[in-house]
Parts: structure tokens; sequence; C-alpha cells
């Protein structure tokens, strides 16, 4: 639950996702947007998130924090909101989605304290 693991949480699961969802999601092909993308998206999993988590807690508990999807997932649309789409877009719902279940994933697997 560090602020590291937040960043590096968010730059795997962005870089994954660019890598991965090719068609949906643009970038500039810059290494540094990359970079500077998933360090913003590590600030707000790491300072906005656990804001959203507290105000949804009844959500969470009766989706069995499946809820958190839709956390991360309002979290990706503010990012694509906050970059000019020159620099990073995401294209469509499809890549939305793809985006958003990327970088839960990393975010659980990264940023968790197992």
């Amino acid at each position: 639950m560090n602020l590291l693991g937040k960043i590096i949480a968010g730059i795997v699961g962005i870089a994954l996702s660019v890598y991965f969802v090719k068609a949906e999601v643009f970038y500039d092909g810059q290494i540094e947007t990359i970079l500077l993308v998933g360090a913003i998206l590590g600030l707000l999993l790491f300072f906005v998130k656990p804001i959203l988590s507290f105000i949804t807690f009844p959500l969470r508990v009766i989706t069995l924090n499946i809820f958190s999807l839709v956390i991360v997932g309002l979290l990706v649309w503010l990012l694509d909101a906050i970059f000019p789409e020159e620099k990073f877009q995401i294209i469509n719902f499809y890549g939305f989605i793809k985006t958003t279940l990327i970088v839960w994933i990393s975010e659980l697997l990264l940023a968790s304290d197992l």
C-alpha cells in the first residue's frame, strides 16, 4: 500500500495495456509518455482510490469487492480525460474495459499487501 508500489503498478498496467490492446489504446510512441501516464495513474490509485473506496464501502461489501473494478475504471477514465489526445487516448469502450482489467490486475498483483 505504499506510494512506490502504486506508481509501479500504474506504470506496469499502462505499459501492458498499450502492448496488449494496441488497436484501442493510442499513445505517441515515447517511453516517457508511458512512464508519465503510469506515474499519474499510480498517484490517483494512492490518493483518490482510498477515498472512493471508503465512500462506496456498502457497494463493495454487497458485490464482494468487485465494485473496486468500477472505481479503477473511473480512475482510468479520469486519466484518459487528463491527457491530450495526441499523447494518450483510449479509443473505444472495449479498449476502456480491457485497460481497466489490466490495470486492476496489475494493481492487485503488484501493490497489494500479500
